[in-house]
């Protein structure tokens, strides 16, 4: 199965693509967003395509390979952007794009723990070449569980997964791996049901909240952790603009407060002299979109050109 790219015509019309075009896409995934603008660019356009998750590139690959002699594959997290395209000749570009959502292959196919709907080792790093080749930087999910103190746990869960019950789930955890380690993502989902069991006095299997699982938040938080998803987002869109040719437009989407907080308050912060900022209210995904793909609910897209 192919993941679908969310707010597609929009982000299309938004770059505003032209004939001939260099454009980086920073989360590669399946490669959905940039296939549309491949087609749009013609066959002058070029297209540097990022991903950390090697099975992503490998994804991408298959799906893009009309385009193989437009487009440059880099298996990297665009932490790295700056480097990346500088060695491939990327460093004046007409448009960035960055898609901070998940493809559901990444959580259905990965087995690394992502989903609280499977039963899999408690990972959730993009990249495992730290485990391979050995890091004392290499964090995983099942680390933070089982390792960090109580008053990290509530701090990351509060601030990371904006989880109500961050000191009660974090409060259960360290009860829990007292009696044996927490290993898997579903071993993790039960004690985050079971905290919200005793807190709404239901014995129902899942008390769903406002139709979100109760382990959303938390799976959300670490997955952040894991991957220090924000400070890299915050240190990568000054470089992402400065790599813009004037009139280049960076889009970005994003699917949660705390993303959407930061490019927002990046944008602002661009002198008008040398910014214009193309969506005074980020665009949302139509009711017929929603339908299709009911994950675009949440995203919400914001350009910005560099004049």
């Amino acid at each position: 199965m192919r993941h679908t790219p969310v707010l597609l015509n929009e982000v299309i019309e938004n770059l505003n693509l032209k004939k001939g075009a260099k454009v980086i896409d920073c989360t590669l995934g399946d490669g959905g967003h940039s296939e549309a603008i491949l087609e749009h660019i013609g066959l002058r356009g070029k297209l540097l395509g990022l991903d950390a998750d090697p099975e992503s590139i490998l994804r991408a690959k298959r799906f893009l390979y009309r385009f193989e002699d437009q487009i440059v594959f880099a298996r990297e997290n665009f932490s790295n952007l700056e480097n990346i395209a500088k060695e491939n000749d990327f460093v004046s570009v007409d448009a960035i794009l960055f898609d901070l959502g998940w493809s559901s292959p990444q959580f259905a196919e990965r087995s690394r723990g992502f989903s609280f709907d499977k039963d899999e080792p408690l990972n959730m790093r993009y990249d495992n070449r730290c485990q391979v080749f050995g890091s004392e930087n290499c964090v995983d999910a099942s680390l933070i569980i089982n390792e960090y103190s109580l008053e990290d746990l509530i701090w990351i869960f509060k601030n990371y997964g904006e989880e109500e019950l961050s000191r009660e789930i974090a409060e259960e955890i360290l009860s829990e791996r007292k009696i044996k380690r927490i290993a898997t993502s579903r071993e993790l989902t039960e004690v985050i049901l079971k905290v919200y069991r005793k807190k709404l006095r239901t014995d129902k299997e899942i008390p769903w909240i406002g139709g979100i699982h109760p382990a959303t938040k938390v799976f959300q938080a670490l997955r952040i952790a894991v991957n220090n998803e924000l400070e890299i987002l915050k240190n990568t869109l000054p470089l992402a603009f400065e790599l813009l040719n004037k009139g280049g437009r960076l889009a970005v989407i994003s699917f949660h407060s705390l993303e959407d907080r930061i490019v927002k308050q990046f944008f602002q912060s661009l002198p008008y002299a040398k910014s214009k900022i193309i969506t005074k209210k980020p665009i949302s995904a139509s009711e017929e979109e929603i339908k299709i793909n009911p994950r675009a609910r949440s995203a919400k897209l914001r350009v910005i050109e560099k004049i």
